[in-house]
């Protein structure tokens, strides 16, 4: 079977554009066969974007970890323009996608291939922000939550959607146990966003 976490660049191709209309700005998006939500932006995302953009503040050095075909970064960047966004992906027609659509939505942004963290090279990013490759399992997914507290600066922040039947409350364990702190800062339709900080040191 072909996932969206994958190489799959041998999938036969059939792009097409989907139109996303949040915060009264209409945004473009070009989708294909082998990324996620190929259809259109998913639920969770959009339950994530209207969190951080109606309740929470991003500061402005921002990653968009598992980044698809780029709307949660593009969007970020749109409503934050004098952040760095970083986005990166597994899959390399995810990657393609992402760099058309932040050009159809005039933003800059750094769009390139990794392999969860291989290929980021930083480790002072104030927000990490994920809505993870649920098929991809628990290893994958737990690796995103692990490692982000390693590319993280002391006060930085990471932001995670998940729906509670794939495992939101065994996230917030998992999370609480890496960072020590896990919050549930909002609910809808059982997706759950969850915000953890990584402790200040002195």
């Amino acid at each position: 079977m072909n996932h969206y976490f994958t190489d799959n660049r041998h999938l036969a191709e059939n792009r097409k554009e989907i139109s996303f209309r949040f915060w009264c700005f209409n945004y473009t998006f070009t989708t294909d066969n082998g990324v996620f939500s190929k259809g259109g932006v998913d639920f969770g995302t959009q339950v994530l974007l209207n969190t951080l953009l109606n309740k929470e503040e991003l500061q402005n050095d921002i990653l968009d970890v598992g980044c698809g075909y780029g709307p949660i970064g593009i969007i970020l960047k749109h409503t934050y323009p004098d952040a760095n966004v970083e986005m990166v992906d597994v899959n390399p027609r995810a990657i393609e996608l992402a760099k058309l659509n932040a050009k159809a939505n005039h933003v800059d942004v750094n769009i390139h291939e990794s392999d969860v963290y291989a290929q980021v090279t930083r480790n002072n990013y104030t927000d990490i922000i994920t809505n993870p490759p649920i098929r991809a399992g628990k290893k994958i997914i737990y690796e995103i939550f692990e490692k982000a507290y390693d590319h993280l600066k002391d006060g930085g922040t990471l932001w995670v959607v998940i729906r509670k039947q794939q495992g939101a409350l065994s996230a917030v364990d998992k999370i609480k146990e890496i960072f020590g702190n896990c919050e549930i800062i909002h609910k809808e339709k059982g997706y759950f966003i969850l915000k953890s900080k990584k402790a200040l040191t002195i």
